[in-house]
């Protein structure tokens, strides 16, 4: 296992002026770089989002729920569903994610507002700063706003059900995305603001657990990360098998004992839960 290597997305609503250590080429707006999931971990995707508009508002059905409804990636197998979660790296003044709802809306209100538009005034949309973590689980209604940059670790899923898209030309997928939607108020404890330092626990859900490592992990949080990971470099560098890992690169390591960590370095690392 070693670096993975990345692939920049240009989109329409992505950026040109990208934060460090990225940066956009001459004429494209990039909206997404991703990490190839390595063949260790299929599970588990790895990006980093900037936008400039608002993205769609979406919904992803859990496993149970895209098996149901047939899903199937492109080389016809079962699809996963999809949760994710969200760490916010830089943030314009204004900047703001819409996750969940003011109050509870039933099926049937939540059509018309798809409809006309009027879901996008029902969203709880939070205005967010570098350093805030959102956990997504399937079933929750979201938006990423204008003006974010995050880390996004998910599932590795394909299927996003659109509700929503301020009248641009996509397809929408109503039918779906109101049959897998849970329509309420995110729960308060899905969403907090990380210290710049030390070592803290991001996510801890059915599919993957994520750490925001501060230097050197203790032998508790050494022993918990004993298999096969992802280590994502904040600041200063990782070591694994003769590569250098710094900031923008994302690598798979067999066990966290194959990394080397910068005592002064900070690192985010994954595993499948």
């Amino acid at each position: 296992m070693s670096k993975l290597p990345i692939r920049s997305v240009a989109k329409p609503w992505g950026k040109d002026v990208l934060p460090a250590p990225f940066v956009a080429t001459d004429g494209e707006r990039i909206g997404e770089i991703w990490f190839e999931p390595p063949s260790g971990l299929p599970g588990l995707l790895v990006k980093y989002i900037f936008t400039s508009e608002k993205l769609s508002v979406q919904v992803h059905p859990t496993d149970a729920q895209a098996t149901a409804m047939g899903e199937t990636d492109a080389a016809g197998n079962p699809e996963r569903g999809k949760e994710e979660c969200w760490l916010v790296i830089d943030a314009e003044p204004g900047a703001t994610l819409g996750v969940g709802f003011h109050e509870p809306v039933s099926p049937e209100v939540l059509r018309t507002a798809a409809l006309d538009g009027s879901i996008e005034d029902m969203l709880v949309w939070h205005p967010v700063k570098a350093g805030d973590f959102f956990y997504i689980p399937a079933n929750t209604v979201h938006a990423i706003g204008a003006g974010v940059s995050l880390i996004e670790i998910q599932q590795n899923s394909d299927i996003t059900y659109r509700l929503y898209d301020y009248g641009r030309p996509r397809e929408l997928h109503l039918d779906k995305g109101i049959a897998v939607s849970r329509a309420q108020p995110l729960d308060p404890a899905l969403a907090r603001h990380i210290p710049e330092t030390g070592t803290v626990e991001l996510a801890s859900g059915p599919y993957f657990t994520a750490h925001r490592l501060q230097g050197v992990p203790d032998a508790a949080l050494a022993a918990d990360y004993a298999g096969p990971l992802l280590v994502i470099p904040r600041q200063g560098e990782v070591h694994l098998n003769g590569d250098v890992l710094r900031p923008g690169d994302c690598a798979a390591a067999p066990g966290i004992a194959a990394l080397t960590f910068d005592p002064h370095g900070q690192a985010i690392i994954v595993r499948p839960a």
